[in-house]
């Protein structure tokens, strides 16, 4: 599928789920892989919609449709309106897993020795989008694991509807949250595997792309 002219969802960054009006529960991702990979199909001639949970980092394109979002709710929605116009849909962002059952409205005063915050969990993204996925779109998720690495990346592109996974493991130096750089291996639907080398994210970018692209 060549991207030229094609619509391409992709989500990028963390989500931060409220405690209290202080205090939110989040993770250290800083959107930079996907960002990356919103630049580098626009350059690719794509019209980019990205939904971005909180971070400073902006992507460099400025025809790239950007949809400011802060908790998974929030991401879910904005996905869920662009998602059946989309040819590529691109899962990128660290969505949190849980959410406080019941944020407070006021600051949270320390007091006891002990405190426990009841979580539930949010929606999966993917997985509920994967559901609505039509013959001709491409669904790609990303898998960061820390053990059981392949293991886990072929159950989410089973469970979640997907044509391919991004994996990367925690135990690979330079890859993952925080860096510049990137070590992924793709796996598609086919079970095909391919493993990369440290690179930089903007070249990691292109390598998902061109894989991409080789899906018809």
């Amino acid at each position: 599928m060549e991207l030229h002219s094609k619509k391409v969802l992709i989500t990028a960054g963390p989500t931060r789920e409220p405690i209290d009006p202080v205090r939110y529960i989040s993770n250290f991702s800083t959107g930079k892989m996907g960002i990356a990979l919103a630049d580098a199909c626009a350059a690719k001639g794509a019209e980019v919609i990205l939904v971005k949970g909180p971070t400073q980092i902006k992507p460099a394109n400025d025809k790239i449709k950007v949809i400011d979002v802060t908790t998974a709710a929030e991401m879910y929605d904005a996905c869920s309106q662009y998602f059946d116009e989309s040819d590529v849909i691109i899962f990128a962002a660290a969505v949190a897993d849980y959410t406080p059952k019941y944020p407070a409205n006021t600051k949270i005063k320390k007091k006891e020795d002990d405190f426990m915050l009841e979580l539930v969990k949010t929606k999966d993204i993917a997985y509920e989008l994967g559901k609505r996925k039509r013959g001709n779109q491409i669904n790609v998720g990303f898998a960061l694991e820390t053990d059981n690495e392949m293991e886990n990346a072929v159950s989410k592109l089973e469970k979640k509807n997907l044509d391919l996974i991004v994996l990367n493991s925690l135990q690979d130096p330079g890859a993952g949250f925080q860096h510049d750089t990137n070590q992924v291996t793709i796996v598609d639907k086919s079970r095909n595997v391919v493993k990369f080398g440290l690179k930089s994210k903007t070249e990691v970018a292109e390598d998902i792309l061109n894989y991409i692209q080789k899906l018809s």
